[in-house]
């Protein structure tokens, strides 16, 4: 089945125009691979040969999985990409007053969550545990907790911010904290719990 991709309107102050029209550009990438490689395995998978030292079909799998979670990490992203503070909504305090300690607590554990990830830094609901994380991936396919449910996505890799703060991570993850739509992660808690 072939995916398209979302649109998602400029609406931040989060990154420049620039460095959001770049970053759409490489998400459209993951769109267009991920479609390659579906359209592969339906026609071409060479199942016979499948190792998993080496093989063509490995590769695909493997591919496939780091390309749709790099759409759908993105996707997450660029969601929580906010322009305006709002006060974090009733769930998200319940939820970080619990598995934090407050509001203050999980905003320390995510920036030291972020400046330790190499690709992303995801709050997420664990499901398995009924327990909120904060998680670092070192790639799209690379850290993730089955059934961990993301609330809060962040891109960490340097496309994501080199153009707009260089190497100030912090700077940039600050910002991000700060203009969070908290309304789309009342959204994303409303469907686990």
């Amino acid at each position: 089945m072939e995916i398209s991709a979302k649109s998602f309107p400029y609406n931040t102050s989060v990154i420049t125009r620039k460095q959001f029209d770049d970053h759409i550009t490489l998400y459209n990438g993951y769109i267009t691979k991920t479609n390659e490689i579906a359209h592969t395995l339906q026609t071409d998978p060479q199942r016979s040969s499948a190792n998993a030292v080496y093989s063509h079909f490995g590769g695909l799998k493997r591919s496939q999985t780091f390309a749709l979670d790099g759409v759908i990490l993105h996707e997450l992203y660029f969601e929580n990409l906010g322009s305006e503070t709002a006060p974090i909504g009733k769930k998200t305090q319940l939820l970080m007053d619990k598995y934090f300690g407050g509001t203050e607590n999980w905003k320390a554990d995510f920036i030291a969550t972020a400046l330790s990830a190499r690709g992303w830094c995801v709050f997420s609901y664990e499901q398995r545990t009924r327990t909120c994380h904060n998680f670092l991936f070192d790639s799209h396919h690379d850290g993730q907790v089955t059934l961990a449910y993301p609330l809060i996505v962040l891109d960490m890799y340097e496309h994501a911010f080199f153009l707009d703060y260089g190497t100030d991570k912090a700077a940039y993850i600050n910002r991000f904290i700060a203009q969070i739509p908290w309304d789309a992660v009342e959204k994303r808690i409303a469907v686990v719990l």
